[in-house]
This record gives C-alpha cells, structure tokens and sequence, in this order.
C-alpha cells in the first residue's frame, strides 16, 4: 500500500478535477435513472422518524410531520436516499482503507486547539447544517448539484450561497482547522 502515499508519508486522495468530473458523471445518471438527484438530508429525516417511531410510537404518530412517513406498509429506512447515504458511507470507508487513510481512531485537527473542541464544533457545525437542510427543504447536495446539473437558477443561487458564506464565515473559524 506504500506506493499509494506521497514521498512525505501523507496519505493520497484523488485529483480534485477528477474527483468533480466523477461527481458529475454520478449526478447525470442518477438523474437519468431515478429522475431525481442527488441527497442526503432524507435519509437523516428517515432515521430520525424511525427512532422516534420506535422509543415513543404515539408520540410521532401524533406529529403531524412524521406521521406523514410513518406506514404500517413499510418502514421510513426503506427509501432510496437511505441506501445511497449508506452507499456514500461504505464508499468512503473503503476509499480510506484502500489509500491507508484509515489506520486508528483519531482526529484531525490544528495544533492550536484540542480534540474536543473540534469534536465539539464538529457537532455544532453538523447541527447547523441539519437545521439548515430542513429549512431549504434539502441538503446542499440535493440543492446545489442536482439543482445545477439540471440547470434550475434557484439551484445556481443556492450554490454561489453556500460558497459565499463558506468562504466569508472561513475567516472566522481558521483558527479550528489552521
């Protein structure tokens, strides 16, 4: 597996030009073969609506939004976006295991803060963007790339937002990863 790092022992990740071509090309299909593209954000809110149907069935039954997913039919983990997300993880575990990125438990992080505080704004930044995906009704993936790739303007704007503030809160935050 050496031949896969660099000469300063730093493990390999794809060409990022590559890497966007790829994501591209997977965009295409899958809007080509289910119509719809790409996301993540409704898997979170299946996993979510199956807990809670689990711990406190007439509690989420009596929430008007979960009850909307709940079925005696079939369970809320049994869609699409669930399989693609569990996809998305296992792809990314085996890429790290294959180009030795996965070797211990650890964290990355700067040398100026802890583990725990990156560990902690890891959790709120995620919390954010949770939020955030459940008020623009998806995730930056469903909005941004699916929304581009079939050029729909609403998609374009959500893409030079997310970008934007990315690059203009970065300043604010280097301090966690710099």
């Amino acid at each position: 597996m050496n031949k896969h790092h660099s000469k300063n022992s730093e493990p390999k990740y794809i060409n990022p030009y590559l890497g966007g071509v790829l994501l591209g090309l997977l965009v295409l299909v899958t809007v080509l073969i289910t119509g719809r593209g790409l996301g993540a954000s409704g898997a979170i809110k299946s996993t979510v609506v199956t807990t809670a149907h689990v711990f406190t069935p007439e509690q989420a039954k009596s929430n008007a939004y979960m009850n909307k997913f709940i079925s005696d039919d079939h369970s809320p983990m049994y869609t699409w976006l669930v399989f693609e997300t569990l996809g998305i993880f296992l792809g990314g575990l085996l890429s790290g295991i294959v180009f030795g990125r996965v070797k211990k438990l650890r964290t990355e992080h700067s040398p100026k803060i802890t583990s725990k505080t990156r560990l902690i704004f890891a959790l709120i930044g995620g919390m954010l963007f949770g939020i955030g995906s459940q008020f623009g009704r998806g995730c930056t993936s469903g909005a941004a790339l699916s929304g581009t790739a079939t050029f729909a303007l609403g998609g374009a704007v959500v893409m030079f937002a997310i970008f934007g503030t990315g690059y203009a809160a970065a300043y604010f935050f280097r301090k966690l990863w710099i």
